[in-house]
C-alpha cells in the first residue's frame, strides 16, 4: 500500500529533480599512502585530545503541545534522501550533522507528518507551536537540552534552505522539520516543509 509519506527534510529529492542533494555525509578516511614528511606531533600527551562522542538525542518533547516521540539517529540512503523512519510516531535525527551538546551548529530532527499505515503523526502539529514554546531534547545519557521556539515557518521545497538548516559551524540551534502545505496525489508528496527553530535556554 502507498503511503502518504511526506519528503521531509531539505535533503530528500523534490518530485521530478535529479540533482544531488547539497547535505552529504561525513568524509570518510581513504586509503591514500601518507606522506614521506614527518608530521610535527605533539610531544605532550595533555596536548593530545580524543575526538569528542557524539550524544545522540532519544526523544524530544514539546510539553505545550502535548508532544513526546522517540528519536533515532538515521543517514542518508543510498539514493541520497535522508532516511526518516516509516513509523510517523519517531523522529529521525540527523547524525551526520550537529547533536545538542555540540558546541556549533544545527541539531536537526525531522518526521513524516503522516502515512496511510500509521495516521497523522505527532510532528502534523509543530505548525500550531507558539513563539516561546520549549522543546525538550533527551540524549542517551539521560542528559537534556531545552529550547525555547525562535521561529515556526512553511517553506516550499524549492526555496528550502539547505544548506543553512544543515548548517555543523554556525551557533547552537534545533530544528524541527516535518511537511506542510498542500498535498499532490499524483507525487504523493506535499508542497512544503514546516520548518520550527529553536535555540537553547539561557544561550
Amino acid at each position: 500500500m502507498k503511503r502518504l509519506i511526506c519528503a521531509a527534510a531539505a535533503v530528500l529529492l523534490l518530485a521530478g529533480c535529479t540533482t544531488t542533494p547539497a547535505v552529504q555525509p561525513a568524509p570518510q578516511p581513504t586509503s591514500t599512502a601518507p606522506s614521506a614528511a614527518v608530521p610535527d606531533i605533539p610531544r605532550s600527551s595533555a596536548l593530545l585530545q580524543a575526538p569528542r562522542e557524539a550524544e545522540p538525542p532519544v526523544s524530544v518533547d514539546i510539553p505545550d503541545a502535548g508532544i513526546s516521540v522517540p528519536v533515532v539517529p538515521v543517514g542518508v540512503r543510498s539514493d541520497g534522501l535522508m532516511d526518516i523512519p516509516a513509523n510517523v510516531d519517531v523522529a529521525g535525527w540527523y547524525s551526520y550533522g550537529s547533536d545538542p551538546f555540540s558546541d556549533t551548529g544545527t541539531t536537526v530532527i525531522a518526521a513524516h507528518v503522516d502515512s496511510l499505515e500509521y495516521g497523522l503523526g505527532p510532528f502534523a502539529d509543530l505548525r500550531n507551536l507558539g513563539s516561546g514554546a520549549q522543546i525538550i531534547v533527551t540524549v542517551s545519557d539521560g542528559s537534556s537540552v531545552t529550547y525555547q521556539v525562535e521561529s515556526i515557518t512553511s517553506i516550499p521545497k524549492a526555496q528550502l534552505p539547505v544548506n543553512d538548516i544543515f548548517d555543523r559551524a554556525g551557533a547552537q540551534r534545533l530544528a524541527l522539520i516535518t511537511c506542510g502545505g498542500q498535498f499532490d496525489y499524483d507525487t504523493l508528496t506535499y508542497s512544503d516543509n514546516v520548518v520550527v527553530i529553536a535555540t537553547p535556554v539561557g544561550s
